[in-house]
């Protein structure tokens, strides 16, 4: 199929060519012998030939793989909330865009997943898992450093996943986590109070302190979330629930990950695109899909990013209105 496209190409700027000299030997026969229209033939046809070689691209290009990178924590704007990230970090609605867009292109046969990333948050990461699971094709999912929590969740959306012999893959498990600021809050004599109603709405408040029944709450949902991700682990890695549990959400080496079938493979990109190959009895060539972004949103992503840099990534923010639940 890549030789086929590769000729098609070449015929395509070929035929714009073989125009571009029939056109201007046309018009230097009709208009008779001039140096002049020498050089405007052989224009005429190098422009011919140019716009061929962009027509070729478009219509055959050199691609058959597209590949998406999920790094850092998984948000879902991949900016904003509680997690220190990288204001370049696509979040998981742009990933899901992209998925999405290579899905939808012709010419990809097959979904390659970057995965550096230690976790994130719940729904974002099944989003990006979903999308993956819906894609017409081969998926492989890979890692050269961490695959862990949120990152395994979509891991196990995929067809096969790929590690490094060091990798680090695992942490099937989910976290919550609760500020409590009551007793500071007592010391300095602050008395902040909340107007609720239901019993439970102000449960977990960061200047309320954590009641036994408000702990049993929370661990309830704690417990459905990590419940779904040993189902969703379960279903994609066709591995036993109890096997699952039993890792007690541990961390492992890629070659301890692939010995209790964490993971498929271990190699490197390199041996992903072999595995491939055989796989779509052609050669492959990767494509990196990235988010489509208009000219302001660079903007606005560009100043982040230098603000950033100056240590505005580092500031943290208590919202006492939300509670995210993290796969990390």
């Amino acid at each position: 199929m890549a030789d086929l496209r590769g000729v098609g190409r070449l015929g395509i700027v070929l035929l714009a060519a073989a125009v571009g000299v029939v056109a201007g030997w046309f018009l230097f026969v009709e208009w008779g012998p001039d140096p002049l229209r020498v050089v405007l033939l052989l224009a005429l046809a190098s422009l011919l030939t140019y716009v061929g070689g962009n027509a070729a691209g478009d219509l055959l290009p050199e691609y058959n793989v597209a590949e998406v990178e999920v790094s850092g924590p998984i948000t879902r704007d991949g900016g904003s909330g509680p997690l220190p990230t990288s204001p370049t970090t696509p979040g998981a609605d742009d990933i899901v865009e992209q998925i999405e867009r290579a899905d939808d292109d012709g010419n990809v046969d097959a979904l390659l997943v970057k995965l550096n990333t230690p976790g994130g948050a719940v729904v974002p990461s099944d989003d990006i898992r979903s999308a993956a699971m819906d894609f017409d094709g081969p998926t492989i999912a890979y890692t050269n450093d961490m695959c862990a929590s949120g990152g395994y969740w979509i891991a196990s959306g995929c067809d096969e996943l790929w590690a490094r012999e060091n990798s680090i893959v695992g942490s099937i498990g989910v976290i919550i986590g609760q500020v409590s600021a009551a007793e500071l809050a007592e010391k300095v004599g602050v008395d902040f109070e909340y107007l609720s109603a239901g019993e439970y709405k102000d449960a977990g408040r960061p200047f309320n302190e954590l009641t036994d029944d408000a702990r049993e709450y929370y661990q309830a949902l704690v417990d459905d979330q990590y419940d779904s991700f040993v189902e969703r682990v379960a279903d994609g890695r066709d591995l036993d629930p109890e096997t699952i549990r039993d890792t007690e959400a541990r961390v492992f080496l890629g070659h301890d990950a692939e010995e209790r079938g964490l993971v498929d493979e271990l190699g490197d990109r390199d041996d992903v695109e072999e595995a491939l190959e055989t796989e779509l009895l052609e050669d492959v060539t990767v494509k990196e899909f990235e988010p489509q972004r208009s000219i302001g949103a660079r903007i606005g992503a560009s100043a982040q990013a230098v603000a950033y840099a100056a240590g505005a990534g580092l500031a943290s923010v208590v919202d006492d209105d939300t509670t995210t639940f993290e796969l990390r």
